[in-house]
């Protein structure tokens, strides 16, 4: 797929990963519509990027409004090509010092939240006569976890099982489905949990690229599963 001129809804756009894959695909010509809870930082993004970008403010979590802002945006005319589930929620400590409402946070947004778009934006894309494509952003963690990581790593396992029967599920209706699995990333996400961002994770903009990367592959190209991670962290 060339993204120039196709249509991307992106999760958490207003900050880390999500903005920089937002502006990685404008930066292609591609139309984004960037969901998140911030407006400021979105008319940010707005601002700069007028034409291509339109701010969203959403909790994803609330699946009734999922819903109605899905049937007031598309039509059969106007589907969108690309939807990029990037918006999470980390917390890391010890399974009995976790407090229940973390571990809902987690689960609503790293998995609820995917599903309830998830589901909703699938019928346009199956209607398209076109390629589209469905990224999922998973997380190491979803693949080896250790200890004090049990509910994000559990939400994000749930991902990883999510993404590949959603790929073996939908191929057949011309819609790719990809689950990325990054290592650490220079951004603040983690920082509730007392890691501060360096230098020596993974740059918001290398792996934007990587996105971009996987979205541009031929039409018969299927990119599954791909597991990102800094060459040294020391």
């Amino acid at each position: 797929m060339k993204v120039k001129s196709k249509t991307a809804i992106v999760t958490g756009a207003s900050s880390g990963l999500g903005k920089a894959i937002s502006i990685a695909l404008m930066e292609k010509g591609c139309t984004v519509y960037g969901i998140a809870r911030s407006k400021n930082h979105l008319e940010v993004l707005k601002e700069k990027w007028s034409g291509l970008f339109y701010p969203i403010v959403l909790d994803l979590v609330h699946e009734e409004e999922v819903q109605t802002w899905i049937k007031s945006t598309y039509t059969q005319d106007n589907t969108p090509d690309i939807l990029i589930n990037n918006a999470g929620a980390g917390y890391f400590a010890r399974v009995d010092e976790l407090l229940s409402k973390k571990w809902h946070q987690m689960i609503n947004i790293n998995l609820n939240a995917v599903f309830y778009l998830t589901s909703q934006i699938v019928p346009f894309m199956k209607a398209k006569n076109t390629s589209s494509h469905i990224i999922n952003i998973g997380s190491i963690l979803g693949k080896v976890s250790s200890a004090e990581k049990s509910a994000y790593s559990a939400s994000k396992y749930a991902i990883q099982g999510f993404s590949e029967a959603l790929y073996k599920e939908l191929r057949a209706n011309n819609i790719k489905v990809s689950c990325i699995n990054p290592g650490s990333i220079d951004t603040h996400f983690f920082e509730e949990s007392g890691i501060k961002a360096n230098d020596r994770m993974l740059k918001p903009k290398d792996l934007a690229a990587t996105i971009i990367h996987v979205l541009e592959t031929p039409d018969n190209v299927l990119i599954d599963e791909l597991t990102v991670r800094p060459l040294n962290l020391k």
